[in-house]
């Protein structure tokens, strides 16, 4: 892995981790390369300093550390990258807070799902709301016995 320090066409800089040159020089081009604070595709690699071996960490196996110099001290660290823009993170917070209001406001039928609607539509059962699990046939199932339901988008970073 590679990682550039890059900066985009309005000097934004931001860095990002590549597999190879030749991987970011193609997703450059292809435009998946995008600035996070402006959303530019137009973006180059910044002139970076060359990583050097570290004089401040004591000899090889000791795991002592010397004392740093109050220079190395001084110097802040870099802006953190930025991987979801605002609007991102906001439908993000708006599917948990839906999932959420589902969760304290309707009962959790698990895989019954399907059976549970079914009841409801034909009064077999209780009016109340419900959520859980269906198969895509449960779901062409109910659609065809015209009881109206939504699926529920999966909460972010579930299934990754």
């Amino acid at each position: 892995m590679i990682r550039y320090a890059l900066v985009c066409d309005s000097a934004h800089e931001f860095e990002s981790w590549f597999a190879s040159s030749a991987s970011f020089e193609d997703q450059a081009k292809r435009g998946f390369v995008t600035c996070p604070v402006c959303n530019s595709p137009k973006v180059e690699r910044a002139i970076m300093a060359p990583s050097v071996a570290r004089s401040d960490l004591g000899p090889k196996g000791t795991g002592r550390v010397m004392e740093a110099p109050a220079a190395a001290a001084a110097t802040s660290a870099p802006a953190p990258v930025v991987l979801i823009s605002e609007k991102e993170q906001a439908f993000r917070d708006m599917v948990a807070a839906l999932h959420r209001h589902v969760s304290e406001n309707a009962e959790h039928v698990g895989k019954r799902f399907a059976d549970e609607a079914l009841k409801i539509h034909h009064g077999e059962a209780d009016q109340r709301p419900i959520y859980g699990e269906a198969t895509p046939d449960d779901a062409r199932m109910l659609h065809e016995e015209g009881v109206e339901f939504l699926p529920l988008p999966r909460l972010p970073g579930s299934g990754n």
